[in-house]
């Protein structure tokens, strides 16, 4: 009988003792779960604080509140601007400072002449800057037309950079996109006959949606100049880009035009590649 008792009792006591274990088992269960929900938490709160960063961060960027790329285009050795009448009255001398080359309008379409071209071509060439001439390409207007009229306004462009030629939406193109086909036709008539012209490859300057609506693909060969001015150009070219207009909202002395800001641009490379672009040889 005592033997039982003393049974009894153990097994109690086993019992109690199982309890126990059990119970300090649940509570560590239960601690283990508010400290991983407190994790959570605290990784949830630290995505959204990510999150409400980036946004705002993009919105100032899209502002242009914030300007990371002029920090990002102090990398590059070769600075320059592109201007047009929208300028007003140059002082060559005055802009050229800390610049390297500079890229005016010549023409727009197979007629249009830009009104301050003649003055700041003769103005510029008395400067230290590398200088190009560049054409407004119009989607209306048949290529080979459109050259000819940048080869009679520009004339010889010797010891110039290569002709450019600007594709870009305008006026109501970019909701209605003209067909593919037809603007490949008349930019490939445009380039060929400026190469065959000049006797060099034409630049091409466009943005990321029409690089990738005409562009891309088509002429690759010809030497890009890239408007990117939210982000680096790497993010929507890659490295297919040998100029990069970085900026559109610079203010520098020197102009004095009813457009209060200029373009700015960097070059990817030094300025001995840059002379690689330049025409050497005398045109008749």
């Amino acid at each position: 009988m005592e033997q039982t008792k003393s049974v009894l009792a153990q097994e109690n006591l086993d019992r109690e003792c199982l309890d126990n274990n059990n119970l300090d088992l649940t509570t560590q269960k239960r601690a283990g779960k508010k400290a991983a929900s407190k994790r959570r938490w605290f990784w949830a709160a630290g995505i959204c604080a990510l999150t409400a960063a980036a946004l705002v961060t993009g919105t100032l960027i899209l502002r242009k509140e914030i300007k990371i790329n002029p920090i990002l285009a102090e990398g590059y050795e070769v600075h320059g601007v592109d201007v047009s009448h929208y300028q007003g009255t140059i002082d060559w001398d005055v802009l050229s400072q800390d610049l390297d080359f500079a890229f005016i309008k010549a023409t727009e379409g197979s007629t249009h002449v830009d009104d301050r071209f003649q003055d700041n071509w003769q103005a510029a060439e008395q400067t230290h800057l590398y200088l190009g001439a560049y054409h407004f390409f119009s989607f209306d207007s048949e290529g080979h037309k459109q050259a000819a009229s940048y080869i009679d306004t520009v004339g010889s462009l010797d010891g110039k950079l290569a002709p450019v030629v600007d594709v870009e939406y305008y006026g109501n193109k970019r909701s209605d996109p003209p067909g593919r086909t037809e603007v490949i036709e008349n930019l490939r008539a445009m380039l060929d006959t400026l190469e065959q012209h000049y006797e060099i490859k034409p630049i091409i300057y466009t943005t990321y949606t029409v690089y990738n609506d005409y562009i891309k693909g088509e002429f690759e060969d010809y030497p890009l100049w890239v408007r990117s001015v939210y982000c680096p150009p790497s993010v929507l070219f890659g490295n297919k880009w040998s100029f990069w207009q970085y900026m559109d909202t610079a203010m520098l002395d020197g102009y004095a035009g009813d457009q209060k800001y200029i373009d700015m641009n960097v070059f990817r490379g030094t300025k001995q590649e840059l002379e690689k672009l330049t025409i050497q040889k005398i045109m008749y």
